[in-house]
């Protein structure tokens, strides 16, 4: 072959590596999917992942729905990694309720990053701060009326994704324990995005979402007086593979880098 290069469009060059690489000619690069929390997505792939891959050589598929649907398909071996957003035995707990005779105790997570949960109000609810004590009063049903802490007389409208999500499962462990959350006429949607968006139209909406949604949008963050941690986990189905370390060490490098 000569010394020449040519600078081919991207998608030839896909074709041309694909090519050589089923002659023989190039080892083809090893990938791992990655599938679950849209909340690690975010924080963590979203802004790193080229950088992983360049520094690993290990190609990434990132499949993002939901922290507990990463660890079902670890489960039917349809990803080498989950990515999860909240603790794991809290996910063993929620996914045990449907399907109780996985082999949970096969699960290892090694945790990545931390991040935040929020609180979304619509923009003209006036309460625009709670302590975390009133909010569990709001979530178990205790307290319905935003009138009890000072604002209208509107039947507070919970909205949060429907039960799988790891912001969801972080704020019911830090509030309700083993519970759930039983606050009448709650919204239910299907993934975080849609959560800014019913809370925009619903005045009297209290919304449980991801922060690094709030923080890139102009979504109205109701305060508290502490925050609910979420911890974000890669998590393998026995032991992590020598390439599944690769990948986790380079994302936590990456993530203390921001620190």
């Amino acid at each position: 072959m000569s010394g020449i290069t040519f600078c081919l469009p991207r998608a030839c060059v896909a074709v041309v590596v694909a090519a050589a690489a089923a002659a023989g000619l190039v080892a083809p690069a090893p990938a791992l999917t990655l599938q679950g929390s849209t909340t690690f997505t975010m924080t963590v792939v979203e802004p790193h992942a080229k950088a992983v891959e360049d520094e690993t050589g290990i190609g990434l598929e990132i499949i993002p729905n939901k922290s507990s649907l990463g660890l079902l398909a670890l489960f039917e071996h349809k990803a080498d990694l989950a990515m999860i957003s909240a603790g794991l035995a809290k996910e063993i707990q929620l996914l045990k309720e449907i399907h109780p005779d996985l082999p949970f105790e096969q699960l290892n997570a090694a945790e990545i990053a931390r991040t935040r949960a929020a609180f979304v109000v619509h923009p003209a609810n006036p309460v625009r701060r709670l302590p975390l004590a009133s909010i569990r009063r709001i979530l178990t049903g205790e307290v319905v009326n935003w009138k009890a802490f000072g604002g209208a007389d509107l039947p507070i409208r919970v909205v949060v994704v429907r039960t799988g999500g790891g912001v969801l499962a972080s704020v019911e462990a830090a509030l309700l324990g083993s519970g759930h959350i039983s606050t009448p006429d709650a919204i239910r949607v299907q993934v975080g995005t849609q959560i800014l968006k019913v809370v925009a139209q619903e005045p009297a909406a209290l919304g449980i979402t991801q922060f690094g949604l709030v923080r890139r949008g102009s979504a109205v963050e109701l305060e508290t007086d502490q925050p609910i941690e979420q911890i974000l986990s890669l998590v393998s189905l026995g032991e992590p593979s020598s390439d599944d370390r690769r990948v986790i060490e380079a994302m936590r490098r990456r993530m203390e880098t921001e620190r």
